[in-house]
């Protein structure tokens, strides 16, 4: 199996499944080892074992894709900021008390 393109084609689910355990939200930072560690743990949830040196390498090109997409942005050689789960924009409900009675 291609583990990188495992976590391409399911960047958003991988994603959910780092949120569980690390705070990650539009323009917070996200660690190397933090990516290494969720990756790992991502492959073994789906009883797919990886030793750390395999995880490490897999955080490095999935890090480098996502720079590539835009979807982080490199601070520092172990650091980068996260480009995407942008907010959506909050409504207001224009309807009143008087209207849902009606």
């Amino acid at each position: 199996m291609n583990y990188l393109e495992e976590l391409k084609n399911n960047q958003e689910i991988f994603f959910n499944f780092m949120k569980e355990k690390y705070h990650i939200f539009y323009n917070s930072n996200i660690f190397a080892r933090d990516l290494q560690y969720a990756i790992k743990q991502y492959f073994e949830k789906k009883d797919m074992k990886i030793k750390y040196p395999q995880a490490e390498e897999l955080m490095q090109q999935f890090s480098k894709y996502l720079e590539e997409k835009g979807d982080l942005r490199r601070l520092t050689n172990n650091s980068w900021r996260v480009n995407f789960f942008k907010p959506e924009p909050v409504e207001e409900d224009k309807s009143t008390v008087t209207d849902a009675k009606e």
